[in-house]
């Protein structure tokens, strides 16, 4: 027998065909299609491996006694009008619908400003229960770090120490039976925003922008970090849409027109409203009297009273 046939001989041996009690040859197709399916299986194991070990490391959310709903209002930029609108949303909630508590947290750590726009100054009293009393304005209850320190007195806080300070506002605060509370929440996409999404349960969030093209990079950012989160968002306000002259009553479009609306059909989200570049919002904001409160009839406060309603008409049925 030549070399030739010995070669053959022992592929043969070592690949028999049919009956023979071996395994038979696998073509090139289907090893390859039975390596991608393992490394496929391989893949799907890793990430649910990594799932569970991450999962490990979160706190379980746990609702606010006494709060049925918590609504978030965010924005990915600072110098937006979060705060302004999450005064006047928080307002106009309580006067579209008298039977409804409402209250207000403010936790932006850093740039506190609830206590002015609310007019309210002073420190929270004390519960038996060593939990801390709202300070209340114009049937709101709010919270706000700025209550704990002077008003001119900056914070000069690392990571750890805000966190332990946003965990005070959430957990350690007497909110008696609240059917809304709105958070007003500091800029950015930080570990604030994180720590309050998967610490308590959250209704839905509120993005609010100016039509700037800088800004609405910011917001969609501020979307996208909620949906990785698990945070319904409700949908988008676009605030600052329009300046008009009170004088000739010519509109301007300061900060663009409509890239809110744009940026919203983009993410498939709702626009919740306008609200213009109005000096009224924001010297009666400065004042301590918030347009809601101090001029209801004002196209301002009828924007805010729109908006609440939508909010309310998209957050899921509260808990009973």
């Amino acid at each position: 027998m030549g070399a030739p046939a010995w070669r053959w001989a022992l592929r043969a041996a070592r690949f028999p065909v049919g009956g023979g009690g071996g395994r038979a040859p696998v073509c090139g197709a289907a090893a390859s299609f039975a390596g991608s399916a393992s490394s496929s299986f391989r893949d799907d194991s890793l990430r649910d491996k990594r799932a569970q070990i991450l999962s490990r490391g979160l706190p379980k959310q746990k609702p606010i006694e006494g709060v049925k709903q918590v609504v978030v209002l965010a924005s990915g930029k600072g110098g937006v009008g979060k705060s302004t609108t999450a005064v006047n949303v928080a307002l106009a909630l309580a006067a579209n619908d008298s039977t409804k508590e409402v209250g207000l947290l403010d936790a932006d750590i850093y740039g506190p400003s609830i206590p002015k726009m609310m007019n309210l100054k002073g420190n929270p009293e004390l519960t038996p229960k060593n939990l801390m009393r709202p300070l209340k304005n114009y049937g709101i209850a709010c919270m706000s770090m700025g209550f704990l320190i002077e008003e001119t007195a900056p914070v000069v806080w690392r990571g750890l120490m805000v966190m332990s300070a946003v965990e005070k506002l959430l957990r350690q605060v007497d909110w008696g039976q609240l059917d809304y509370l709105v958070m007003d929440m500091p800029p950015g996409t930080g570990d604030v925003q994180l720590s309050v999404s998967q610490n308590i349960p959250i209704a839905g969030a509120v993005i609010i922008s100016t039509p700037q093209d800088v800004a609405l990079l910011d917001a969609r950012k501020g979307a996208e970090m909620f949906r990785k989160v698990h945070v319904p968002v409700l949908g988008l306000i676009q605030n600052m849409s329009v300046f008009q002259c009170p004088k000739c009553k010519h509109e301007t479009h300061i900060f663009g027109a409509d890239g809110v609306r744009d940026l919203a059909k983009t993410l498939g989200l709702d626009i919740l409203g306008d609200i213009p570049l109005h000096v009224n919002i924001r010297e009666t904001c400065d004042s301590g009297q918030p347009v809601v409160i101090s001029q209801p009839q004002s196209d301002a406060a009828k924007a805010y009273l729109k908006i609440a309603e939508e909010i309310v008409r998209r957050l899921p049925a509260p808990p009973a």
